[in-house]
């Protein structure tokens, strides 16, 4: 018997190992398919906006080439670069409320919020009103860049006419932040829309019907980005935020210190990276490129910057939800967050990259007929499409960045990779190895590659526990302070 026993096989484990194998596989699937959720929430309206608003630009400078060369060089050179500088800086200052606020309202501090608003527009306005100069002097600066003289006074001309849409900046990047922190997104899609809309109308009837030339086109922008101020700011301050709008506060203008270091971290950060590639068009024109390699690069250089807008939405919605989960105490909440969102984006970069590669003559066309300029937008687009991918990519880190409040560390990487490594790499390739202006581009390419690199060993490496404490105990004693 005892032989038999000995002998019989063995009995199948039992099923409740499998279960639980199922179980998890289950609650993965549904953890990943609410945290896709909650990311598209913040990423989905963020896109919208983001694409809506620099569709401005890009409506302006499509009816500007279709006016004159000289009119696209110099509206290009105003949009994509002057209101760039300042569009980057001031963006990155706005960054702060992504820190702050979304790590207040995971922690349910939802007074805070109104109150670092505030903050953000004196802070802002600061900023805005030391950058006026970049305006004010556009052609003397154009010029000592080496831009050609007809452009380089158009362009300034249009720049002076661009400072109202500069000053709507201050409150529309904090108030976007203001409102995305507290998942209140739809009325941005709603808001960035309405401007989008109108724009396009009014660029028909006063640009083409009354030929107000690239000055019209100039007002007619400032003329949408208030709109966009305007909508957001009457939702947030009469009925849209009642939890965290609670008036106009003179603690508004306590901790100016320490949110201006904040700001100022997050505007070197991001405006390092914004203003990166719109170096190429400065750095191309004073290399003696002609009018035509710099036309055909602007045009890429739009559309890269029509794109990056999604991937920037994906840095808004990790911010978000990396501040969310670690104001609320949750590591492993913020972890998974960062995972789930540099999924999405890479998914999202592979497709764009297909379709840049597939159809680059149809990208051009948008912005002009002439055929030189077609065939360089043709040669560029493989370069483009490696930039939007790996651009793709490095948003996520640096929205990491932004939930932990790290960004002075991440400034200090994007200096090094981009300035130090991407723009003298790129001149050695266009100027001294012949590469043209592809070996610029290739060159500036290899710096994103690097900073990608170090972010993601940064997040790697990061202790999410240690950071989810400090964040909690930072919002507490913040709120007890204040």
């Amino acid at each position: 018997m005892e032989e038999h026993n000995h002998h019989q096989p063995l009995l199948p484990p039992t099923s409740d190992h499998h279960q639980e194998q199922q179980q998890e596989e289950v609650s993965i699937i549904k953890l990943t398919w609410v945290e896709s959720n909650k990311i598209w929430k913040i990423a989905g309206p963020s896109i919208f906006s983001r694409l809506s608003l620099y569709s401005l630009a890009v409506i302006t400078q499509s009816f500007a080439g279709h006016l004159s060369d000289t009119d696209l060089a110099a509206i290009s050179i105003a949009t994509t670069v002057i209101t760039s500088i300042t569009f980057g800086f001031l963006l990155g200052m706005a960054s702060a409320l992504e820190t702050l606020c979304g790590q207040a309202y995971g922690a349910k501090q939802y007074h805070m919020l109104g109150i670092y608003l505030q903050r953000s527009w004196v802070v802002l306005l600061i900023g805005s009103i030391l950058l006026l100069p970049l305006f004010i002097f556009a052609t003397p600066i154009l010029k000592l860049t080496g831009q050609p003289e007809e452009v380089a006074e158009l362009a300034g001309k249009v720049a002076m006419w661009l400072i109202p849409m500069h000053m709507s900046f201050v409150f529309q990047f904090s108030l976007v932040r203001f409102l995305q922190c507290q998942l209140k997104t739809a009325v941005i899609g709603w808001v960035s829309g309405l401007a989008l809309v109108l724009h396009l109308v009014v660029n028909c009837f006063f640009v083409y019907k009354y030929e107000f030339g690239v000055v019209g086109a100039a007002i007619m922008l400032d003329v949408s980005w208030w709109v966009s101020v305007l909508g957001l700011f009457v939702y947030a301050v009469f009925g849209g935020c009642r939890e965290s709008w609670n008036g106009l506060s003179m603690q508004a203008f306590s901790g100016l210190w320490e949110f201006f270091k904040l700001s100022a971290a997050s505007s070197v950060m991001l405006a390092l990276e914004s203003f990166y590639y719109r170096v190429l068009v400065i750095v191309a024109g004073s290399l003696g490129n002609t009018e035509i390699d710099i036309d055909a690069l602007s045009i890429c250089i739009t559309s890269y910057g029509w794109e990056i807008m999604i991937p920037y939405g994906f840095l808004a919605a990790t911010g978000v939800r990396v501040a969310n989960e670690l104001g609320a105490g949750n590591a492993k909440g913020a972890i998974f967050a960062t995972k789930i969102s540099l999924l999405i984006s890479i998914l999202i970069g592979l497709f764009f990259c297909a379709i840049i590669v597939a159809f680059p003559d149809k990208l051009a066309m948008i912005f002009t007929s002439n055929t030189t300029v077609i065939s360089m937008v043709n040669e560029l687009s493989v370069l483009l499409s490696l930039t939007v991918l790996f651009s793709c990519i490095q948003p996520v880190f640096t929205g990491v960045a932004l939930g932990c409040g790290w960004q002075s560390q991440v400034a200090i990487v994007n200096l090094g990779s981009y300035y130090a490594i991407g723009v003298p790499l790129g001149v050695v390739l266009e100027r001294f190895l012949g590469f043209g202006i592809k070996g610029l581009w290739a060159g500036m390419l290899g710096g994103t590659v690097v900073q990608t690199l170090i972010l993601a060993i940064i997040t790697i490496r990061c202790d999410w526990n240690k950071q989810a404490k400090e964040a909690y105990s930072r919002v507490v004693n913040r709120a007890i302070s204040s």
